[in-house]
């Protein structure tokens, strides 16, 4: 078949509920009994994996028409050298997206959704039957452009990691981490199970949940409304962050002062670990993807030095 273009085209794809089992159990007999012997409908996981192949196969053949088509699973996207004029196209649900645009440097994405059945998917305005058109007028720079804003941790280390949603910096397992947090002209030491900051496109996710938490308390405490504020959630391109404090605990040596702010170009958030060991940080929920934060690591939070393209 001869294809209109030579422009270059990453599908990103994933495993699928029922790829984890049979790596994990050899074969999807094993795989089958294993669910079905604790009770549970493994003809769910048969749909959602067959539907997915489904579209992987529909989506390559459709590209295929339009420009080179490379696959890629998303283990090998944080080891990936993508090409400057790449255009690159993540099937899957909304984490998928997120987890592509980090690793991405001016590349536009699209995210594509692949069971609209199964998945909402706020990052995913299109279905597969929609490439046809979608694709030309992506080629021919007739699509609008979402630009997002990212985070970005710089450690003195060298190191640095991006989120598209959040980034998590404390103890790898459910326990209190020690760390000086550093923001303006403010400072003081904690104890807390970490901090988590968030981008515009990521606050509608653990951000919110934090905050429907914390008026959920307040509200059976005092009475107050539990409700959160509208503007709580900020656009995608916003000019800042959002940090919050998980369970911060007040004692002699540590404060419980800081625990909500927010993070600009001129007001980056510092943390510096006193955690021996087990201190982490990562981002949008790839707790594989890790970077170490332990004692005398200093971490600084900002807005990221590249923004993501979103072809909407």
């Amino acid at each position: 078949m001869k294809r209109l273009t030579e422009n270059k085209i990453i599908l990103v794809v994933r495993q699928t509920r029922l790829d984890e089992l049979i790596a994990r159990f050899n074969t999807e007999d094993q795989a089958r009994f294993y669910v079905e012997h604790l009770g549970a409908d493994f003809s769910d996981y048969l749909l959602e994996d067959r539907t997915y192949k489904a579209a992987i196969s529909q989506t390559e053949m459709i590209l295929a028409e339009y420009g080179r088509v490379q696959m890629l699973d998303r283990q090998f996207v944080p080891n990936f050298i993508f090409g400057p004029n790449d255009t690159v196209l993540a099937l899957g649900q909304d984490g998928l997206v997120a987890n592509v645009l980090k690793y991405l440097n001016g590349q536009y994405l699209i995210g594509v959704n692949p069971d609209p059945q199964r998945w909402e998917g706020v990052l995913l305005p299109f279905g597969v039957s929609d490439l046809k058109l979608l694709i030309p007028e992506v080629f021919a720079k007739h699509r609008n452009v979402k630009t997002i804003t990212m985070a970005q941790v710089q450690l003195n280390t060298g190191e640095k990691l991006y989120g598209v949603n959040d980034l998590f910096l404390g103890p790898r397992t459910h326990t209190s981490g020690r760390y000086a947090i550093h923001t303006g002209k403010k400072q003081e030491n904690h104890s807390s199970s970490g901090v988590v900051v968030s981008t515009g496109l990521g606050s509608t996710g653990w951000l919110r949940s934090i905050l429907a938490g914390s008026m959920g308390i307040v509200s059976s405490i005092d009475g107050r409304s539990g409700k959160i504020k509208k503007n709580q959630n900020f656009a995608w391109d916003a000019d800042h962050l959002c940090f919050s404090v998980r369970e911060p605990w007040p004692s002699r040596s540590s404060k419980a002062n800081i625990t909500f702010g927010k993070v600009t170009a001129n007001n980056p958030l510092i943390l510096i670990s006193q955690m021996p060991e087990n201190g982490v940080i990562f981002s949008d929920g790839i707790e594989s993807d890790f970077l170490l934060f332990n004692a005398g690591t200093q971490a600084t939070i900002t807005i990221a030095d590249k923004q993501g393209y979103l072809i909407t």
